[in-house]
């Protein structure tokens, strides 16, 4: 199995005023692996996230992607270079059906993606890249429906959706099962499990049972710091983790 490191970070920093929002951080991310991301509240899983996205900038530190520096990279850049990210929040347009999200989102790839409005819906890159994504995120049946009309699930699997409609290579789930129903989120888990042959995976997320079901490699945070990163059961052995995060009571979303 091709365990190779698509993307990792080194010493990365990022201070909000005095404050340390992560401090000299250091993940590797490789395909064929779901590596979860835990911690309490204000423990800097988001802004881990945001910094690998691009969403915001670095203070020190470095950010790579296949032996290249992305540091300095906006969300774009990064995007077509082959890193996807969903967020907390549902991010979708509701009037669209599932299709004409998806076909946004692929479009956005192309060098006429400055014309995404535009008649493309028969150009073959796009039609293929979106039946691609459609149908690993389990919605090619409901393809043509409003994204509206869908179930909190199937939009979450469709936010799903568009991210893989732009063909990454690594995606960055932030609380992917947020709000979903026991049989939304083991659908959802399932989805993953078909997805991390072919991708590298970061999963923030606080349904334990899920990140424990699926994850080969975890990173604990605590106050802007890694605290603990390693197998699973590693991880849930230590007592130092159990202390800072999993002997606590089940947090509340955000960090």
């Amino acid at each position: 199995m091709n365990t190779e490191v698509l993307m990792q970070t080194v010493d990365l920093r990022r201070t909000f005023g005095g404050l340390a929002a992560n401090d000299r951080v250091n993940i590797s991310l490789r395909r064929n692996e779901v590596h979860a991301l835990l911690g309490p509240n204000g423990a800097g899983k988001s802004t881990l996230i945001n910094l690998l996205s691009g969403d915001i900038p670095a203070t020190s530190g470095q950010v790579i992607y296949r032996d290249r520096d992305i540091t300095g990279l906006s969300p774009h850049e990064r995007s077509l270079l082959g890193i996807g990210r969903s967020y907390q929040k549902t991010n979708i347009f509701p009037g669209f059906t599932v299709r004409e999200n998806c076909r946004l989102a692929a479009q956005s790839r192309e060098p006429r993606a400055g014309r995404i409005f535009s008649d493309a819906q028969e150009w073959a890159p796009y039609r293929a890249a979106v039946d691609d994504a459609l149908k690993r995120a389990g919605l090619a049946d409901v393809a043509d429906r409003r994204a509206g009309e869908l179930s909190h699930g199937q939009q979450r699997q469709l936010e799903l959706a568009i991210v893989l409609a732009t063909r990454p290579d690594v995606l960055l789930l932030d609380e992917p099962l947020a709000g979903m129903g026991h049989e939304e989120s083991l659908r959802m888990i399932e989805l993953l499990r078909g997805l991390v042959a072919t991708h590298a995976i970061l999963l923030v997320e606080h349904d334990m049972d899920a990140v424990f079901s699926i994850a080969s490699m975890v990173t604990v945070m605590v106050n802007g710091v890694v605290l603990m990163s390693g197998p699973p059961q590693q991880v849930r052995a230590s007592r130092e983790v159990q202390e800072a995060y999993l002997g606590t009571e089940e947090p509340s979303h955000g960090g």
